[in-house]
C-alpha cells in the first residue's frame, strides 16, 4: 500500500534551518505531484510547496517563497523540504502528500492528493 513516512522535524530558533524527508513507496513514484503542506493550530491546511516528478516543476506558497526548497532524490523515492530562514510563523504540523499520477499546479491546493503522511512537527522559537 502507498506509504509517505516523514522525517526531520524539531524545534529551532528563529533564522535556523531544518530539512524535511518524505520517503515514499507503494506507487509509482515518477510522474506524479509531492505536497508539503503545514497545519498551524487552530488554523486551516496550506500548501507550501509542491513538486511534479516527471520534471521537476516546483510551486511555492508566497509565505516561503526564497527560503524553502523542495527537492527529490528519484533513487530514493524521496522528496525533501529545505527549511531555511524559518520564523516563528512557520511553527506548524508539515505533512507530505502525493498524488499518484498527477499533474502539480500553481496555488498547491489540497485537491488530487490522495495520499498523507503522519506529520512531523517544526517549531521556531523567536
Amino acid at each position: 500500500q502507498v506509504q509517505l513516512v516523514e522525517s526531520g522535524g524539531g524545534s529551532v530558533q528563529a533564522g535556523g534551518s531544518l530539512r524535511l524527508s518524505c520517503a515514499a513507496s507503494g506507487y509509482t513514484y515518477s510522474r506524479s505531484c509531492m505536497g508539503w503542506f503545514r497545519q498551524a493550530p487552530g488554523q486551516g491546511r496550506e500548501g507550501v510547496a509542491s513538486l511534479y516528478t516527471g520534471g521537476g516543476i516546483t510551486h511555492y506558497a508566497d509565505s516561503v517563497k526564497g527560503r524553502f526548497t523542495i527537492s527529490e532524490d528519484k533513487a530514493k523515492n524521496t522528496v525533501y523540504l529545505q527549511m531555511n530562514s524559518l520564523e516563528p510563523e512557520d511553527t506548524a504540523m508539515y505533512y507530505c502528500a502525493a498524488d499518484p499520477g498527477g499533474y502539480c499546479i500553481a496555488g498547491i491546493s489540497e485537491v488530487g492528493f490522495g495520499y498523507w503522511g503522519q506529520g512531523t512537527q517544526v517549531t521556531v522559537s523567536s
